[in-house]
């Protein structure tokens, strides 16, 4: 079963004095101390590297510890989805959606994930991101070990951890091709 981003954030900062030489506590007085806003996780982020040299998971879950030592939140799911879905992007949001569900159909095993830029699918590891790449299209990214042959797969890096991806423009392009890739997609990352 996939771990959950607390899961993962647990892991780091169980291991963060070893790889760091700090605690978390003590990585939380540093913060404090630096005079950073630390509801500002970015800067935090970049101090952390600019200064300490710290490797980038533990930037980021000291950014995050810091953050929520300042009262700050993490949005849920839904609210990261519909942060992306708002102003110019709120048309996009049906191709979205047409993709979660989707996705999701795939297996009981496919978690969704929040993040500010896009959203994760997950199985063991993730399969699948949707990002609201541009007022006019969702990019699909897809990570693949052995890609298919499809004219409609780009190369990519992004969104997430995806190798390729396709741009759609309206739910239509949600088609029976799409819906082949992502059950490849979600095959090769059990």
């Amino acid at each position: 079963m996939a771990k959950t981003p607390d899961d993962m954030m647990g892991a780091v900062v169980g291991s963060l004095a070893a790889r760091t030489g700090r605690s978390l506590d003590e990585w939380l007085e540093l913060v404090q101390a630096s005079g950073i806003d630390p509801l500002d996780q970015n800067a935090v982020r970049r101090w952390l590297k600019a200064e300490h040299g710290v490797p980038q998971n533990s930037q980021w879950a000291i950014a995050d510890a810091a953050a929520r030592a300042a009262g700050w939140v993490r949005p849920t799911v839904e609210e990261y989805v519909d942060s992306q879905y708002q102003g110019a992007k709120a048309p996009l949001r049906p191709i979205y959606d047409a993709l979660a569900g989707a996705i999701t159909s795939l297996g009981d095993d496919v978690t969704i994930e929040g993040s500010g830029g896009y959203t994760p699918f997950v199985r063991g590891r993730q399969f699948a991101a949707v990002a609201a790449a541009a007022k006019d299209r969702v990019d699909l990214g897809l990570r693949f070990t052995d890609a298919p042959a499809s004219g409609r797969l780009a190369p990519a890096r992004a969104p997430g951890q995806a190798t390729h991806k396709i741009a759609l423009r309206n739910v239509a392009d949600v088609d029976g091709e799409v819906l082949h890739l992502l059950h490849v997609a979600y095959d090769q990352n059990p």
